[in-house]
């Protein structure tokens, strides 16, 4: 097949990693060799066929991350990587141009807002550090937070190994007090929980909070009820860094560890410029903007519980649609 909408080559995937998490794969992510192949290949065509999708990836990688997050449901796997698409371009002050180098992104980064820790945890997975008290609301917007964590998670996605295995968060809460409320609206906070939880593709798995100041616990409960139970479950708050629930080691040195963090802030950079290239070739990927509804544009909560075949322009019955001729794209 031709991929005439296609900013990557829509190459031929081999499983190239451990057979442990070959096993993996297969028991958590339902992933197998024919499963992987027969999404692929379908992806690629209703990526073609889909009329309000104008430039895409089409290399295996790409594709790869959502299918894993999603466990290979196909139908869930196509709304999402639209919607990526399209919040991207909708949103291009924060989820565009993902550059390391920019120097308030740079700042951020030497200053250890978020970073993932070098080794992995007993499971394999990575583990990402976050620090926002480091954020100084004077010198940095609300975008600029957006942008510095797509940067973060874009780049550790890539990672064949951290889509199966997934990740775990750890932060600090050290320095945050009731301005930093000032930074979203109720609105903008609801619309980010639900988006994110939705179509970013990552697989959460653990996540720890410590030293929160007392006076954040109606912001911390706020955030809580925005969430998914699922992910609610996975949460655990302590008063102090020393009764996480984390090995120890993983830690930067200042926190109980043992490798020192501005080590661990060195070796981060080198991973955020492996990958630079790449996520900034990601925005040339494009949607056809004008036939989605204003709602979908703006990534609202209810337009997230209404398909986007439902959008301008779209028709039902369509061999793009996500209920249509794909619902035989499940695989056992």
């Amino acid at each position: 097949m031709k991929n005439t909408k296609a900013i990557t080559k829509a190459d031929q995937y081999r499983f190239k990693l451990s057979d442990e998490l070959l096993l993996i794969a297969k028991e958590e992510l339902r992933e197998t060799q024919a499963t992987r192949d027969h999404a692929l290949q379908m992806l690629r065509e209703w990526a073609e066929k889909n009329p309000r999708i104008v430039k895409i990836r089409m290399d295996a990688n790409f594709f790869l991350k959502f299918l894993r997050a999603k466990k290979f449901q196909i139908p869930v796997v196509q709304e999402n990587i639209e919607r990526y698409v399209l919040l991207k371009n909708a949103f291009e002050g924060a989820f565009k141009n993902l550059d390391c180098r920019l120097p308030k992104m740079a700042k951020l980064i030497d200053d250890g807002y978020m970073f993932a820790l070098p080794e992995r945890d007993r499971e394999g997975r990575r583990v990402i550090f976050y620090r926002p008290g480091v954020f100084d609301l004077r010198e940095y917007s609300n975008a600029d937070m957006l942008k510095i964590h797509g940067i973060c998670y874009e780049t550790l996605m890539a990672n064949e190994e951290n889509q199966i295995r997934g990740f775990v968060h750890a932060g600090v809460g050290t320095g945050i007090g009731l301005p930093y409320l000032t930074l979203f609206t109720i609105k903008e906070a609801v619309r980010i929980a639900k988006n994110g939880e939705k179509i970013l593709p990552m697989r959460h798995r653990e996540m720890y909070g410590c030293n929160i100041n007392p006076a954040m616990k109606m912001a911390v409960d706020f955030g809580m009820s925005l969430i998914s139970q699922k992910l609610r479950d996975r949460i655990r708050l302590y008063t102090d860094i020393k009764d996480i629930g984390l090995e120890k080691r993983l830690l930067p040195k200042e926190y109980g560890g043992e490798m020192p963090m501005a080590e661990m802030i060195r070796l981060w950079k080198q991973e955020l410029e492996s990958y630079r290239t790449q996520l900034l070739a990601d925005d040339e990927m494009a949607v056809n903007l004008s036939m989605y509804s204003d709602a979908a544009k703006e990534g609202s909560v209810g337009a997230l519980k209404q398909s986007l075949n439902g959008c301008t322009g779209a028709n039902d019955n369509s061999t793009y649609g996500l209920a249509g001729s794909f619902r035989k794209l499940e695989v056992d």
